[in-house]
């Protein structure tokens, strides 16, 4: 049986464990020649300053974004690499966390293959990612690569 990969989805937070993750996707994407998705995922502390007001949403973005753009410059020539940015807790969602926010976006985008990585997260939930990946393992419906 033959693999089909039209998109990969990467989840990242803008550490280096993620970088070595959106390295991988963008690898795998070139082999199958596919396009890659870039998940910022946004951590709890994070979150939570957005929604008191204690943090500038516009500085978040830019900051996301900046490293976005330098996951784009990771991908070779011929792999396309859209991004988007999500929250990964909700103070008004209980059942809101990382790992269900990484497959609702793998379904929205309509992922065919998963590379996460296995730890990362700035601050004091650093082990946001590894969790994350734990569930996303146990949970996808697509092939994951645990990085």
């Amino acid at each position: 049986m033959t693999l089909t990969v039209d998109t990969v989805l990467v989840p990242v937070d803008g550490t280096d464990a993620s970088a070595t993750a959106a390295e991988y996707a963008v690898t795998v994407a070139d082999r199958y020649d596919a396009n890659a998705h870039a998940l910022y995922v946004l951590g709890e502390t994070v979150t939570r300053a957005i929604e008191t007001g204690d943090v500038a949403e516009d500085d978040v973005v830019e900051e996301t974004n900046t490293f976005l753009g330098e996951v784009e410059d990771l991908a070779p020539e011929g792999v396309t690499v859209d991004s988007s940015i999500a929250y990964g807790f909700s103070t008004s969602r209980k059942l809101q966390h990382p790992g269900s926010v990484i497959l609702d976006a793998a379904e929205d985008v309509d992922a065919d293959f998963l590379v996460v990585p296995r730890e990362g997260m700035r601050g004091d939930a650093g082990d946001v990612l590894e969790k994350a990946a734990e569930y996303v393992l146990l949970y996808a419906s697509q092939p994951v690569l645990s990085v």
